[in-house]
């Protein structure tokens, strides 16, 4: 039987993505990556760029942990390779043959940011063929996460071999009895927390450094196996149910908590992420947001039915939206911010979902860029 509450979260946080792109697009708290702000921080505060704050903690590790579970249910339900080819194409194909046939354009862009942020063109002088490949990789942008999930696809083949008869999992399972079932639940936050931990924390310039803390594989790797043995047992579902209006407003509270001592600083550094408020935040979301959903949105109807068969694709083409767009905007226009925000959240949840229908229409494109069979 389907759990819609998980479709419905997954597809709701994926939205929650695009609507952070447009706000981390134009943030001036030195988060790389964006164009930059409308003024220096403190000078111009830019209050808007509270929802990074709001989102960034968790809303990755969500995704992550609900690929876990998913993961769960479909080893349970099919052979393990057929499992495999599926996320392969899934996955696979759009973060490799897709960045050569669409992501290009978003990679265009990217390095049009960096050259406006730097005040140069750092490739000015490659050769067209060149500048087409960087394209390519610079187009990568949010596919590091299929990318992450189809190598934690490949562990997990292994995983499951070594647990073959689910005693392990069975195990986990036995985390939710009792009255003190959501005590350790809560408890598992310290994996959260060691996982940050994991992350280089002085990362060298001009080194891999920054890739490795971008995808993240061990902290979200953690969190995919948790995910899979741990938040893929209905009684846990139940669990967090029961007890997800305590836990949202510990949520909320450790939430204004980290914004009002953190507001201004760049959120994405690994000594911010690894804080314990931070990993606390994203914890306590992660689980009030799965109880939430597990009480209340448990259900479907058309719209989230779209959702769900679609969510994958808007997260795979939004961000060409936002860099192509919102550099335009920054750079050939003097329009004031908030018709520059106002315009760009617009397209984001109009043009790319245009944009998702005419490419699903298109076999060819829909193989290569959404990892779909080539035909509707």
């Amino acid at each position: 039987m389907r759990k819609h509450w998980i479709d419905n979260l997954r597809w709701a946080t994926v939205l929650s993505v695009l609507l952070y792109h447009v706000i981390y697009f134009f943030n001036n708290k030195g988060v790389f990556g964006g164009i930059g702000g409308f003024g220096p921080y403190p000078e111009v505060p830019q209050y808007q760029d509270v929802l990074m704050y709001i989102l960034y903690p968790w809303f990755m590790p969500l995704l992550f942990l609900l690929a876990g579970v998913s993961a769960r249910y479909a080893l349970d339900s099919r052979p393990t390779g057929q499992w495999f080819r599926s996320r392969t194409r899934k996955l696979l194909v759009p973060a490799t043959i897709g960045l050569l046939v669409f992501q290009w354009m978003t990679g265009y862009f990217n390095t049009a940011v960096t050259a406006f942020v730097q005040g140069k063109d750092l490739i000015a002088g490659v050769p067209a063929v060149g500048k087409y490949f960087l394209w390519a990789v610079s187009g990568t942008g949010p596919l590091w996460f299929i990318q992450d999930l189809w190598l934690f696809s490949l562990l997990l083949l292994l995983v499951h071999k070594i647990d073959g008869k689910g005693r392990f999992h069975r195990w986990c399972g036995k985390i939710a009895d009792g009255k003190a079932g959501i005590v350790w639940i809560l408890l598992l936050g310290v994996l959260f927390w060691a996982g940050e931990q994991l992350i280089i924390k002085n990362p060298r310039p001009e080194s891999p450094d920054g890739l490795y803390n971008l995808y993240k594989p061990l902290f979200y790797f953690i969190l995919f196996l948790m995910g899979y043995f741990v938040f893929s047992h209905d009684k846990v579902h139940k669990t967090l149910g029961k007890a997800w209006i305590p836990l949202m407003c510990a949520a909320v509270a450790s939430g204004i908590a980290l914004i009002i001592t953190t507001f201004g600083q760049d959120n994405t550094t690994p000594q911010y992420l690894g804080s314990p408020l931070n990993c606390l935040y994203g914890w306590l979301m992660c689980l009030a947001m799965m109880g939430w959903f597990k009480a209340k949105f448990d259900s479907t109807g058309k719209f989230a039915t779209y959702m769900t068969r679609s969510s994958f694709g808007l997260y795979v083409l939004h961000y060409l939206v936002v860099a192509s767009l919102g550099y335009m905007m920054k750079v050939y226009t003097a329009l004031p911010p908030v018709a520059i925000y106002l315009i760009l959240t617009v397209a984001v949840f109009t043009v790319t979902p245009l944009l998702y229908e005419i490419i699903r229409r298109i076999p060819v494109l829909r193989w290569c860029v959404l990892g779909e069979r080539g035909r509707k």
